[in-house]
């Protein structure tokens, strides 16, 4: 099953559980990352790596999707309108969808231990530290998409987030400035008059923070998404995607603030 499946496999995959699995995730991925098939790999890599690499990333990716919804069990409407669009937009083979059902289901089982993927995952990627951090981004985007982070998805994700290396004050400043930097993608706009606030919270800085700190918290977070980076790393091009929007995210947010600081 190679990587330029994986859009079309989640599509098919979220088809299969608007059919039969109601209270699952019903299209929590489709309209908020999804829109395109995975197309290649990072730069320089042979076929072994990139065989690796994706069996790596599938392996890990699907059954933790299916932890995360096991512990949502909630399904709105806009996120069953996100499943028909892609039920109408994507054709997948069964052999594909049948793989990726199976890794889901695995997600959802009772006896699912989540710690030994994650360790997995981890160890795998000791020299990628953004493919943990991207996936995870991945995991935490799925749980929020309905605009609502249940107490069974936040521990659940706290598990993950911990054997991923993203535990303590981690985790909550990550949860913090991917909540902001949704806001300026438009997914939920800041309350009015909280819109500078919410650029500080999604480059995950003080408001008081001086101008060298703001620039230097700045520059950490495009280098951390910046395609070229990503792709040298071996990073999928659909998670090189995501990055871009964070990338983007965090450019509006950058700019709003320096706005505001020029102004004062």
């Amino acid at each position: 099953m190679g990587l330029v499946m994986l859009g079309k496999i989640i599509g098919g995959l979220l088809g299969f559980i608007t059919l039969n699995f109601p209270g699952l995730i019903l299209g929590i991925l489709a309209g908020h990352f999804f829109d395109r098939g995975l197309q290649q790999v990072g730069a320089g890599l042979n076929p072994e790596q990139r065989r690796e690499l994706e069996s790596r990333f599938i392996n890990t990716l699907f059954p933790l999707l299916g932890h995360i919804a096991k512990a949502d069990g909630q399904v709105t409407q806009s996120e069953i309108d996100h499943t028909e669009d892609v039920m109408s937009k994507y054709g997948i083979a069964d052999e594909h969808r049948q793989q990726a059902i199976a890794l889901f289901q695995q997600g959802t089982s009772a006896g699912f231990q989540v710690q030994p993927v994650v360790q997995e995952f981890f160890q795998a990627t000791q020299l990628q530290p953004n493919l943990r951090r991207v996936l995870l981004t991945y995991v935490i985007g799925m749980a929020m998409a309905d605009g609502e982070l249940h107490p069974g998805e936040e521990s659940a994700l706290r598990e993950i987030a911990q054997g991923l290396g993203f535990a303590g004050a981690m985790f909550e400043q990550l949860m913090a400035m991917l909540r902001a930097q949704d806001q300026f993608r438009g997914h939920t706009a800041p309350p009015r008059g909280q819109e500078l606030a919410t650029a500080y919270a999604a480059l995950g800085v003080d408001q008081s923070v001086s101008d060298a700190e703001l620039k230097k918290a700045y520059r950490k977070l495009m280098s951390e998404n910046h395609p070229d980076k990503l792709m040298g790393q071996g990073v999928p091009d659909e998670v090189i995607k995501v990055a871009t929007e964070r990338a983007q995210d965090i450019q509006r947010a950058y700019d709003l603030i320096r706005k505001s600081r020029k102004a004062n």
